[in-house]
């Protein structure tokens, strides 16, 4: 403590005290995750021996924390993952974190191998797409502070888009064109999206008369959807929904190599609205998850730590947009 009669102590008084720089001193009590884990604590105990305050020394994660929060994805190439990763990192940032990001390539083993080895090193995980069954990301949030991206898994804070209400939408689209049969190009088969997906579809099938159908599941890439034209082309539709945009442009590219006009034989949309989706000609319709505001929102709730708290576990539901371009048109068939 330090004597009534002397001054408040500085932080040049404690950087001289820890034999580090005043910069440091400021890094180690207001972004720990900037300075080694063993300078932090150094600098706050020294801190704490001096008396010196701060008025930032109490950390949003956990006092004795490393400042790191881990984003997992499932394919660092997928660009719907970029927008992602833009508001999580921006998001870290303002809570004074560093984010580490980590790709399993769409693998559950390679999921639990990055959190076996970050595991002892972060203060906890946001992780998106994930391939794990919910007893395991349950079992993990005991142990650390976990926010789940695109799935909601009971007793764990999660952020999604509003996938059924979104389909909905690009539907009632279809249906408005005149389009009166769907096929849906299921992608991974582990995947909450991709279920809920499909369930929003199957629900706008039975609300609105329609015939739906499932083709897959299919890799969530451009070759996916080229696969899943093959399959296609042997009993077609009107319409096509993808699960993601990679699968519809891949989709699209192949049905017309196949000699089908887009939109005129076949209608398609897909989810996320990439920035290719605006390339490929026509351009593709899609709806428009907010990525941005998906990476951010899950950081903000991990940083706040509402992820250990039970009451506030509800799923954050975000919504989504339908972003209309030349693969839609009207029925001709």
């Amino acid at each position: 403590m330090a004597d009534a009669g002397r001054s408040e102590p500085t932080i040049y008084d404690v950087a001289r005290a820890a034999g580090v720089a005043p910069s440091t001193v400021s890094r180690a009590l207001s972004k720990p995750g900037r300075v080694s884990f063993r300078t932090a604590e150094q600098v706050r105990r020294v801190a704490a021996e001096l008396g010196y305050r701060s008025g930032r020394m109490e950390l949003p994660m956990s006092t004795r924390g490393t400042g790191v929060v881990a984003l997992i994805v499932a394919d660092i190439a997928n660009p719907v993952f970029v927008g992602m990763i833009r508001g999580a990192e921006r998001e870290a940032g303002q809570h004074g974190l560093t984010l580490a990001i980590v790709e399993s390539q769409e693998s559950q083993e390679g999921e639990e191998r990055a959190i076996s080895r970050l595991e002892p090193t972060v203060d906890g995980f946001v992780l998106a797409s994930s391939r794990l069954p919910d007893q395991a990301i349950r079992t993990l949030a005991k142990r650390k502070s976990v926010v789940v991206l695109n799935r909601v898994v009971g007793e764990v804070a999660s952020v999604v888009s509003d996938n059924v209400r979104a389909i909905k939408k690009a539907t009632e689209h279809l249906v408005g064109l005149g389009h009166r049969s769907i096929c849906y190009l299921a992608g991974p088969e582990a995947s909450y999206a991709n279920g809920m997906r499909w369930r929003g579809l199957k629900e706008a099938g039975v609300e609105l008369d329609l015939r739906v159908r499932r083709i897959g599941p299919f890799l969530p890439t451009m070759r996916g959807g080229a696969d899943a034209a093959e399959h296609w082309l042997g009993r077609p539709t009107s319409a096509v929904i993808a699960y993601n945009d990679l699968m519809a442009i891949g989709f699209l590219q192949a049905a017309i190599a196949g000699g089908r006009s887009v939109p005129r034989d076949v209608s398609v949309i897909g989810f996320d609205n990439i920035v290719d989706a605006e390339l490929v000609e026509p351009g593709l319709t899609s709806i428009a998850a907010p990525l941005v505001s998906l990476g951010s929102t899950a950081v903000a709730r991990l940083a706040s730590r509402r992820a250990q708290n039970s009451e506030q576990r509800e799923p954050v539901l975000l919504p989504a947009r339908l972003v209309l371009r030349g693969s839609t048109g009207p029925r001709t068939g």
